[in-house]
């Protein structure tokens, strides 16, 4: 059975600290909408305090996520253990997305090293932390990061990025229009 906490203790810290993956869960309100589950990598989450997390979300093929947190607000991230003691944590919370020009954006990333392809910054009010064993979980080795998403927005450039980010980025699969979609859409 798992166990539930109001905020992140050091040991949950500890444990984020040593993850090369996360993953975030959202979903839109409708009951006909879809529930979005996104892989997330590189060094592209940050602990701002013990009720408080944000990620650099990069560009990618869909914008499910923003769209969704803007809806309702919804959000869960989860960490596996993948080498050493088996162990799930996950962290339930509201979120807000914050973009490139936002009176936040400046502050929050200058806390992540410059990334090609960063559209928007997550934060994550967390009011309930949940740790599970995980014993089903398979052991996995870490490699390294795959530069494959970083070559591609390098490649674009910044009018390439936009230009795609028009293109794939506007609307979630179901329709709803995400932030920055509006933001570029003006």
């Amino acid at each position: 059975m798992g166990k539930q906490f109001p905020s992140m203790l050091p040991e949950h810290v500890a444990f984020i600290g040593k993850q090369h993956l996360f993953f975030v869960g959202t979903a839109a309100s409708s009951p006909d909408g879809h529930v979005n589950l996104s892989p997330k990598g590189y060094d592209t989450f940050r602990i701002l305090s013990e009720n408080q997390v944000a990620y650099l979300d990069l560009t990618g093929s869909g914008n499910e996520t923003s769209a969704h947190i803007e809806e309702n607000g919804r959000i869960t991230v989860m960490f596996c253990a993948f080498e050493g003691p088996p162990n799930i944590l996950r962290l339930y919370g509201t979120g807000t997305v914050v973009l490139p020009g936002d009176e936040q954006w400046e502050e929050l990333y200058s806390r992540f090293e410059p990334i090609a392809g960063a559209r928007q910054i997550i934060v994550v009010d967390v009011h309930k932390v949940q740790t599970s064993c995980g014993y089903a979980v398979p052991f996995m080795t870490y490699e390294k990061e795959r530069d494959t998403l970083q070559r591609w927005a390098e490649h674009k450039g910044e009018e390439g990025l936009v230009s795609y980010w028009q293109e794939k980025n506007m609307h979630t699969i179901d329709g709803l229009p995400t932030p920055l979609g509006r933001k570029i859409g003006k």
